[in-house]
């Protein structure tokens, strides 16, 4: 379920303070600034831009992203065709930019992808590519890689070509406008039909089997008074749609790839019976419907984060998706090569301005499109990928979990004895994790009683903010 932004008010604190964004960084080893020779290779990409010859600047496409973006990935373009549709989605050619085995290449590879900080953005590529000339900015002349995919009526894929092109994206538009634009049913023509095909392909994900938790993400964000808040943030209705055409994009990726026989998957196995067995057991407890013969997708899309019960139960089913993986593979398809997520083989290929592994999946399917083999360079880097991108994961996860915990400590610094309104969302033996109600802030609480999905009352027993770590006791019923 899609829902949208929860603002939690910021918690009054002495402006122009805060945790140290930097020093975080600089513990889990982030690469802040480029190399002199990286930078050298990426201006002169940037001054002498690899064109394709293909013009496919007709295409009417625009760009759909959060607010200020620069480093702008896809641009898209929706029509009808016949009795179907027809997604044209043209993604930044960032193979054209950097050279397999030079110094961007490198410099890439360290990194990972690129990692978001309150303060700062810490690019995969350096800014003059990845916000100047490789970023699919409106009204400039852009290499990409284009995607035609048609759909039938059902939403199904009828045909898929894939070409590099020089494309212009007329417009660049971000998400809260468009969802303006789409409740008052004024859509820009490029966009007109994206509630119509977001909704048929999650109607084609939820028969699948897919399996979307929608739970709010916990971010930082900077504060009008110069400090910091903590939002919780859950989707917007055309975020979903635009997301759908991202996963679309990625499973007929993930086809070529299997069809020709090399490439590397995003995969994730399906969840295990037990682990099925033991959510619909805890579903009543928790107020959740689990109808006889229902997927755990179909119940976890029909949930609303914003009551407790539901919100403890997605916690839990966060267990549907574990295990996922880079997969790379070079003959034999891999034993699994499906994602339970989307419930079908996918491939990440749509962010290649701000993920590693989207680039070297774009230069197979690019390949295989065209009938040829793949470069024998690019074939032999693909199994280094999975490792690349897991140290990287885990590194940008750590990094975010733990400016999230600064914040939460310093926010609520000099507080501690007070009590807090709070929902619990994961309790076990008397130690639990509860989210208070009015900050979007969750902390470890002790204390007999805790019931996962019910409204509690907790003091604060600390607020460390170089520990990074806050903690409740119970202090009864809300």
């Amino acid at each position: 379920m899609v829902r949208a932004p929860i603002r939690v008010p910021r918690w009054p604190a002495a402006a122009q303070e805060g945790p140290d964004f930097a020093a975080i960084r600089a513990e889990f080893e982030v690469p802040e600034e480029f190399p002199a020779v990286v930078l050298a290779e990426a201006e002169l990409r940037a001054a002498q831009p690899r064109l394709p010859e293909l013009d496919a600047t007709d295409v009417p496409l625009v760009t759909l992203d959060p607010v200020g973006s620069r480093d702008l990935d896809q641009a898209v373009h929706l029509e009808r065709r016949g009795d179907g549709f027809r997604v044209s989605y043209a993604i930044a050619d960032v193979g054209a930019a950097v050279d397999l085995g030079g110094p961007l290449d490198a410099e890439a590879r360290r990194r990972g992808q690129t990692l978001y900080s309150p303060d700062r953005r810490t690019p995969l590529h350096p800014p003059v590519l990845s916000e100047g000339a490789a970023s699919l900015l409106p009204g400039e002349l852009r290499a990409a890689a284009l995607w035609t995919v048609d759909l039938d009526a059902d939403g199904e894929v009828a045909g898929v070509q894939l070409r590099r092109a020089r494309v212009r994206s007329r417009a660049q538009l971000d998400y809260p406008a468009v969802q303006a634009q789409a409740d008052a049913g004024t859509l820009p023509d490029a966009l007109a039909l994206l509630p119509a095909i977001g909704a048929l392909l999650q109607q084609r994900a939820a028969e699948r089997g897919a399996i979307e938790l929608g739970t709010p993400d916990q971010s930082v964000e900077a504060a009008s008074d110069g400090g910091w808040r903590l939002v919780l943030r859950g989707d917007l209705p055309v975020e979903g749609w635009n997301a759908q055409i991202s996963l679309l994009t990625g499973r007929c990726a993930a086809a070529l790839m299997l069809e020709g026989g090399v490439g590397v998957l995003r995969t994730l196995p399906p969840p295990r019976p037990q682990d099925v067995e033991q959510l619909r057991l805890l579903a009543p407890a928790l107020g959740v419907d689990w109808p006889a013969g229902a997927a755990p997708g179909a119940v976890v899309a029909g949930l609303d984060p914003a009551r407790p019960g539901h919100a403890a139960f997605l916690e839990e089913a966060v267990i549907l998706l574990r295990g996922a993986a880079y997969t790379a593979f070079d003959g034999a398809a891999p034993e699994q090569p499906g994602h339970g997520g989307v419930g079908a083989p996918y491939a990440h290929v749509t962010a290649p301005l701000r993920r590693l592994v989207d680039r070297f999946g774009t230069e197979v399917c690019l390949a295989l499109a065209a009938g040829r083999e793949p470069d024998p360079a690019l074939r032999a880097a693909l199994p280094e990928l999975p490792a690349l991108m897991a140290a990287s994961d885990r590194r940008t996860r750590d990094a975010e979990r733990a400016v999230v915990d600064a914040t939460e400590a310093w926010l609520l610094r000099g507080r501690e004895g007070q009590d807090f309104p709070a929902v619990v969302v994961e309790a076990e033996d008397g130690r639990g994790t509860v989210v208070l109600d009015d900050l979007a802030i969750r902390g470890r609480c002790t204390g007999e009683g805790l019931r996962p999905g019910t409204r509690v009352r907790v003091r604060l027993e600390t607020a460390d903010v170089q520990a990074r770590s806050v903690a409740f006791v119970l202090d009864g019923a809300a």
